[in-house]
């Protein structure tokens, strides 16, 4: 290690790259307010799906819920896929260049979705260009900020990074259901893309990455402090090439399916929830957004306190608190929707939201910590994969839903995967001398 004497204080630009990335975050979070344009897109007994809209939605069609979720889907699994040239892109040639394309293309995406006022500009606009600049602006934003960080505030960093994500289903819950009901799903889209293009592009030009003779501080007063329980930190800086050949990469893919996919199933489907579970109670019926909202406050803080405590116990055992309690709440959810009890509703879901949100903080922290910190963007655009195949289930329960009428299998699929996750996280350990033959026999350009 570094002799803490060339260690340098963190400097105040380090806390304006992270609120700059918690800024472009709120905004490219939209996909985690789907679940009220969702609503307005399935159709109903009144309206089935394939029958036209009037009124201010006129030129769009009513969708079946599996066609309402594919958007959704096909925006994350994009998103995922872009994490790779976008970390690239943030590696080589610096986070503010992927994060303005990134805004460009999200506010594109989501204008074009709203001019079309069809299916295939919706998957179009929303899914595809929307979550190619979700993946380049996401990419550029949280490898950047925890660069100027040591490993004792790595969780804290992330958190408060892709917290931003989380929290960004606050606003644009209420604010597209406002839009919706006064301009139609049109001009929700329209809006919200421009002013989206325009707030990200802003916030870009204020990120950087730290000089390459920059050491950030480790732990303060004493070099001897050891890393909190739990925590390996690896010494060695292994190529975003090497790490593809260690058992503990495709470990972390399985992680992050299983934890991620948990909390999509209800982020795609929240406001529906409530409104089935709500029937007895008008206010909330005509108001599910309040559950996405809710919803993005917890994910949100489940970010930034997992990311705090996981410094503390450890990356694993932060995921194992976060997941046993995921498993019980997603596995009670089909029983609490039936019994039509909303405070229920919303304890469970919140503990559903608050273990995707810090496994959205674990991850990134765990990545860096696992095979270290250079070329992180496209390490981690790599480990990111796993949450880009986790729309698969949600997608999954779409199909269940249109057959059988009900979720409740899949809230049991979703359960029992989070719960094989939990027990395999206790085996996950970082790459030690016998893993990194791999990493010995490939050169590194790092």
């Amino acid at each position: 290690m570094l002799d803490p004497v060339v260690e340098q204080r963190t400097p105040v630009r380090a806390w304006v790259v992270v609120f700059a990335g918690t800024a472009i975050n709120l905004c490219l979070g939209i996909l985690y307010a789907w679940s009220i344009w969702k609503s307005n897109l399935i159709g109903t007994v009144q309206h089935p799906a394939g029958t036209a809209m009037g009124g201010l939605n006129e030129g769009w069609v009513y969708l079946t819920d599996a066609q309402a979720t594919w958007a959704y889907a096909i925006c994350g699994i994009t998103f995922a896929i872009f994490m790779i040239p976008g970390g690239l892109l943030q590696d080589k040639l610096g986070p503010k260049l992927g994060a303005t394309l990134g805004g460009v293309f999200l506010g594109g995406g989501c204008i074009l979705a709203g001019l079309g006022r069809s299916y295939l500009t919706l998957v179009a606009g929303f899914g595809v260009l929307g979550g190619i600049g979700m993946g380049l602006g996401y990419a550029a934003a949280t490898p950047a900020a925890v660069k100027w960080f040591g490993p004792h505030r790595r969780g804290l960093v992330a958190g408060l990074v892709v917290g931003g994500y989380g929290a960004a289903a606050i606003y644009i819950s209420p604010a597209a259901r406002f839009l919706i009901a006064s301009y139609g799903i049109s001009g929700s889209f329209i809006g919200l893309g421009i002013f989206f293009a325009i707030a990200i592009v802003a916030a870009a030009q204020l990120l950087a990455t730290p000089a390459s003779d920059y050491r950030p501080s480790t732990y303060g007063a004493s070099r001897a402090k050891a890393p909190a329980a739990g925590i390996s930190i690896s010494q060695e800086q292994m190529s975003a090439k090497s790490i593809l050949g260690t058992w503990q990469f495709y470990a972390m893919l399985f992680l992050f399916i299983a934890s991620a996919q948990s909390g999509l199933l209800v982020i795609a489907n929240a406001a529906p929830i409530l409104n089935q579970t709500a029937q007895g109670v008008g206010f909330l019926a005509e108001n599910a957004w309040l559950l996405a909202s809710f919803g993005g406050f917890v994910n949100a803080t489940g970010r930034v306190g997992t990311g705090v405590y996981s410094d503390k116990i450890g990356r694993r055992n932060a995921y194992l608190i976060n997941g046993f309690a995921a498993v019980l709440c997603l596995l009670l959810t089909p029983a609490v929707m039936r019994a039509g009890s909303v405070p229920l509703l919303f304890l469970v879901v919140g503990v559903a939201y608050w273990q995707y949100g810090g496994g959205l903080a674990l991850m990134p922290a765990m990545t860096a910590d696992f095979f270290g910190t250079n070329n992180l963007g496209i390490k981690y655009g790599l480990v990111f994969l796993g949450w880009g195949i986790a729309f698969l289930v949600p997608q999954l329960a779409g199909y269940v839903r249109d057959v059988t009428g009900t979720l409740d299998y899949a809230f049991y699929l979703s359960g029992l995967l989070l719960l094989l996750a939990v027990i395999f996280s206790r085996a996950v350990r970082r790459p030690q001398a016998p893993d990194l033959i791999a990493t010995q026999l490939l050169p590194s350009k790092s």
